[in-house]
């Protein structure tokens, strides 16, 4: 039998699901089986290993994505753990673009939840091969066919039962294993680390048969070889099976589904197999591929030690004020202490230190190959989405996607130290989280924050304080909208002035018009050549959209705008790009106030649980905040309500929701559009 090689052996996965669906949980009974931990760290004793930081022990969630990495039947597993919470979205969209392949964990309970929703589709736009593994099957009202049914409507995926749940609720008693047709039963005394395969219950024997039956119906549909002995009524061999439903899951055609209890230590190592058995290593997906930055060609990166090195900087971290960067080597090795071109920026980076993660420790490694996830100390200048490759073989792969801020806060220094300080303390921010953005209002002097969330501006102001030892006052959050508007306007500007002993002369005549609501903003020309000369229309350009970055109105950002030059002057001796560009910008902005400015809300995109009894109260409330209902759908003892509200009524939801359910109400929102109320 042929050796299998390094990277054949090598499993990328991450796990995601809703907040509180028991993500970490899952990864920490993970790294206790596969001996890489030798307690089982508990999330809601401050003492998962996974969730290092203290916001993270003292909140109960997890913040920012955690790598490690751990054996199993002969594979090393890398694992990334990534946040439930809707405001570190970017947190699971930069960890899925480099992962081979993801583990779905769904609550029992809540089935397919908002933010479940939100992190399949990531992993759809990134092609990412999953496993589900439904979690919680001892709590009460845990349905595990419920959550089958879910995730077909809601997720159009086309799940495939490995395993039937034994029991439910305090009931939970293991797994009938499908493949095997095995009752799996696990040893409480022993933390779940043993357990053992016996004969099905017979009162669970049709069931099973069933199920066994519907598992090879399903991976037939997939596979002509199984099809033809499952007709021939012959019998399947348990490797072919295997074989099908790998092939089936890396193709996108199925998703395996398991069960268990990770808080109870029930079904973890059945999930251990399934991610060596089913999920990709780099060698079963096709090869990325990177743009050359000169010829603009297609250059494709096979995951091999021998090839041109190909690495994606995909998440910067600032631990103990040092510069932490998480790359996937897609193709090449990494090699510590040697030079390494950053293709993005364009220059010459030196490899201080490679480092194995375990969290928050480490682990020095002279070399990194193909496949391989590490942490590197040294890149002075890189930052998140950067491509590292070699001098002579460059390379750009695809960047990583980030989102719009929606809130802010001002902040402003305590003390004079703390003055000095909180810009560095900013820019490290920055440099680590490209969905946090900071500016400084004109009027008041202040710095603005903006984020994602409520959360994730407490979290950035609360590590401020304990990670940077900065004190700052925090101002009320804001809302960040955007302005455009309601008619069409046109405006002339001409800019004539001396400017360091040189002439300078540009006139523009723009007009604006709205476009439909997210279309986004255009800028066009219906001059001739004889009126303004095609190589000052790129300044023209961006006087205007130098305008539309901060409105007429209360120098919010201007979308959905086209913008159109309609006439023009320029003098054959003094135009300057200068001169048009200020000129583009003045015109604009006078006919942005003449065009009806008005201000567009975030609207976000909010579902509600709560209990039947108090669904009026609720809904009543919404109505208050000026929220429209987009459904209501009844699950296992609660009410599902879904609705869109404006972001600047939601301030302090979870207090009034909690008061007028008696604290049984749970909710979660995110960003869906801007829109006038």
């Amino acid at each position: 039998m042929k050796k299998r090689s390094r990277i054949e052996k090598l499993r990328n996965i991450g796990i995601i699901a809703h907040i509180d669906a028991g993500k970490t949980t899952v990864t920490e009974r993970i790294l206790y089986y596969t001996g890489r931990s030798h307690k089982i760290g508990e999330v809601h004793d401050g003492e998962a290993v996974m969730d290092w930081m203290a916001d993270e022990q003292e909140r109960g969630i997890t913040i920012t994505s955690a790598v490690t990495s751990c054996q199993w039947a002969g594979c090393e597993i890398q694992l990334i753990d990534t946040p439930g919470h809707v405001d570190f979205t970017i947190e699971v969209e930069r960890s899925l673009r480099v992962l081979d392949g993801a583990v779905g964990v769904f609550c029992a309970v809540g089935g397919v939840e908002p933010q479940s929703e939100t992190v399949w589709h990531q992993a759809n736009k990134y092609r990412v091969p999953k496993l589900a593994f439904i979690n919680k099957m001892d709590r009460v009202g845990a349905d595990f066919f419920g959550t089958l049914d879910q995730m077909v409507d809601k997720l159009k995926a086309h799940p495939l039962v490995l395993q039937l749940p034994v029991g439910k609720e305090d009931e939970f008693k293991g797994v009938i294993d499908l493949l095997d047709m095995k009752f799996i039963v696990w040893d409480d005394d022993s933390l779940g680390a043993h357990f053992e395969a016996v004969e099905i219950p017979p009162q669970h024997l049709e069931e099973a048969q069933k199920y066994r039956e519907k598992l090879i119906e399903t991976v037939a549909d997939t596979d002509d070889l199984i099809m033809e002995t499952y007709l021939a009524d012959e019998p399947i061999e348990r490797g072919r099976l295997i074989d099908a439903i790998r092939k089936a899951t890396i193709g996108l055609q199925l998703v395996p589904v398991l069960c268990g209890s990770a808080l109870k230590n029930k079904g973890i190592q059945p999930l251990l197999d399934a991610i060596v058995r089913y999920l990709p290593s780099p060698l079963d997906l096709p090869p990325i591929e990177g743009l050359d930055p000169d010829t603009k060609t297609a250059v494709s990166c096979p995951p091999r030690d021998n090839h041109p090195l190909a690495a994606l900087i995909f998440k910067v971290s600032m631990i103990e004020g040092r510069k932490l960067s998480f790359v996937r080597v897609y193709s090449g090795r990494l090699e510590a202490g040697k030079e390494v071109f950053n293709a993005t920026r364009g220059g010459k980076e030196k490899l201080a230190r490679i480092l194995r993660m375990h969290a928050n420790k480490r682990e020095r490694l002279d070399v990194a190959g193909a496949g391989s996830i590490v942490g590197v100390v040294g890149l002075k200048k890189a930052g998140t989405g950067d491509t590292l490759c070699l001098p002579d073989r460059q390379v750009v792969l695809e960047n990583i996607e980030v989102y719009e801020p929606v809130i802010s806060v001002a902040v402003e220094p305590k003390t004079h130290s703390d003055q000095d300080r909180l810009e560095q303390v900013l820019e490290k921010f920055l440099a680590e989280d490209p969905t946090l953005s900071v500016k400084q209002d004109p009027d008041t002097g202040q710095i603005i924050l903006s984020g994602m969330g409520e959360l994730h501006l407490e979290v950035i102001i609360s590590r401020m304080q304990r990670e940077f030892n900065t004190q700052v006052n925090v101002g009320k959050p804001q809302v960040v909208y955007r302005e455009t508007i309601a008619a069409s306007a046109e405006a002339e500007a001409v800019f004539e002035k001396e400017v360091a002993g040189s002439a300078h002369f540009g006139a523009v005549k723009l007009k604006v018009s709205p476009t439909e609501r997210g279309s986004g903003n255009v800028f066009e020309s219906k001059v001739d050549e004889s009126v303004i000369p095609q190589a000052f229309l790129p300044a023209i350009e961006k006087g205007v959209m130098e305008s539309l970055a901060a409105g007429a109105l209360m120098g919010y950002p201007v979308v959905d705008v086209k913008a159109e030059v309609v006439d023009g002057r320029f003098n054959e001796h003094h135009s300057s790009e200068l001169a048009f560009t200020v000129s583009a910008s003045m015109a604009c902005r006078e006919a942005l106030a003449k065009a009806e400015p008005y201000l567009l809300d975030p609207i976000m995109e909010v579902e509600i649980y709560v209990p039947e009894e108090y669904m009026g109260e609720v809904i009543g409330d919404l109505n208050s905040r000026g929220g429209k209902i987009e459904g209501i759908e009844a699950k296992s003892g609660v009410q599902e309500i879904m609705a869109m509200v404006p972001l600047a009524r939601m301030f302090g939801y979870s207090t009034s929701l909690r008061s007028a359910t008696q604290g049984r109400g749970t909710f979660s929102m995110r960003f869906s559009h801007f829109d006038k109320i």
